[in-house]
């Protein structure tokens, strides 16, 4: 079992800290947000948000009545892309600082959530950039309060001190962690999340797999983060069949928002490593790339990577998604078997149906090692990540 590859006399720290509104309706409780926010002195917010989900998803005119009723200004920087950029967060950064805005309201799923979360650390650090906070130019402690209305069911960064930006000019991709940027409060409404489409609801759901592997075999794992991770793989294995067959499906986008929830919280603990550190070089390069097929494509070889090291707990948290899997299956065969789940759900691409090419591998390489942070998570991969197993991880997934 499992319990083998856990060290009892290592000390864990175990972390899970937002408080959540989880649930169908949920949306509302953010009257009640609204009303905490004014008591606390909070008379002016930014929203930040995309285009078009946060309007379409119903999700804006309640937070503006709510806004209004409790006599909060806002402005709204609607400008926030997939995987944001420290341009947008520089631009939406001045905005809020020269409408005086004391709390960030995040509306969407990731991306809008990071790009709230960096804004909220430049409104207590008037004289910094999205660079500095990017490059580890400086070591926030503080931020203005963060709400966080998740529109996705993935990234479970509604729930963790986690946020991704690409620093465009560098073709850079990192991520910051620090304890300021817990939201105070977030909001999962599975009704916000069945105008998904059938991709996003199929890459997000693999991003809170992806989460949780990688959780429960870094270095720094926990039997917390290891059972954590076989509950997230089961309800996606689960429920994610039912969402593709029907989106308006409000179960199964319950239970999917909280297995991604529950992933976010699972990575808070025990990090993340190599499919993440590999995937960020990905789309910081093609910035359209969908961080979890990205992800999705890189999974099958990480797992053969790592599988001789971690077999007794890749084959526990696995089963779910591959019924035949055990100790005795081979690096190859649980390649395989993942590939054959991710199949099943609809996702079957390789790099090279995205564009990527052997050409590209040594520049993948180079930035995984050299973009800020990521590094980091190699170093707490469970087997050694040399810039050769690295390439071959890359090479694997073509």
């Amino acid at each position: 079992m499992w319990e083998k590859d856990i060290d009892i006399n290592e000390i864990k720290e175990i972390r899970t800290r937002t408080n959540v509104y989880f649930g169908v309706g949920a949306i509302n409780k953010i009257n009640d947000i609204a009303s905490d926010l004014k008591n606390k002195g909070i008379d002016k917010v930014i929203v930040m948000s995309g285009k078009n989900a946060y309007k379409a998803t119903g999700a804006w005119d309640v937070v503006e009545n709510a806004l209004k009723q409790n006599n909060i200004a806002y402005v709204n920087y609607d400008k926030v892309t997939p995987n944001p950029t420290n341009i947008s967060i520089d631009e939406a950064a001045k905005i809020a600082r020269d409408f005086g805005a004391k709390a960030v309201i995040a509306i969407g799923g990731g991306s809008p959530t990071d790009a709230g979360k960096s804004v909220a650390i430049l409104l207590k650090y008037p004289d910094k950039n999205a660079n500095d906070l990017y490059e580890f130019k400086f070591s926030p402690v503080s931020a203005a309060p963060i709400v966080a209305i998740n529109l996705t069911h993935g990234t479970g960064t509604e729930t963790n001190r986690f946020a991704v930006a690409t620093i465009v000019e560098k073709d850079y991709k990192p991520a910051i962690a620090y304890d300021c940027i817990y939201p105070m409060y977030a909001i999962d409404d599975p009704k916000l999340m069945t105008k998904l489409s059938d991709k996003q609801t199929k890459y997000v759901s693999i991003d809170a797999v992806n989460h949780v592997i990688e959780a429960a075999t870094s270095k720094v794992a926990s039997p917390y983060t290891i059972c954590l991770a076989k509950e997230v793989i089961s309800i996606v294995a689960k429920y994610l069949p039912a969402a593709i067959k029907n989106p308006d499906d409000l179960t199964a986008r319950y239970f999917l928002a909280y297995a991604a929830m529950m992933g976010g919280v699972c990575f808070d603990n025990g990090l993340l490593h190599y499919t993440h550190a590999l995937e960020h070089p990905l789309s910081a390069i093609k910035h359209e790339l969908s961080h979890g097929l990205g992800l999705a494509m890189l999974l099958p070889a990480v797992v053969e990577n790592m599988w001789e090291d971690k077999k007794e707990t890749l084959s526990y948290i696995l089963e779910p998604v591959a019924k035949n899997i055990s100790t005795s299956t081979s690096a190859k065969e649980a390649n395989s078997l993942v590939y054959e789940w991710l199949k099943s759900v609809g996702v079957s691409n390789k790099l090279k149906d995205e564009g990527f090419t052997e050409s590209d591998v040594e520049r993948l390489v180079e930035l995984a090692f050299t973009t800020p942070s990521l590094k980091g998570l190699l170093d707490i991969a469970p087997t050694a990540a040399t810039k050769q197993a690295v390439s071959e991880i890359y090479s694997k997934s073509m």
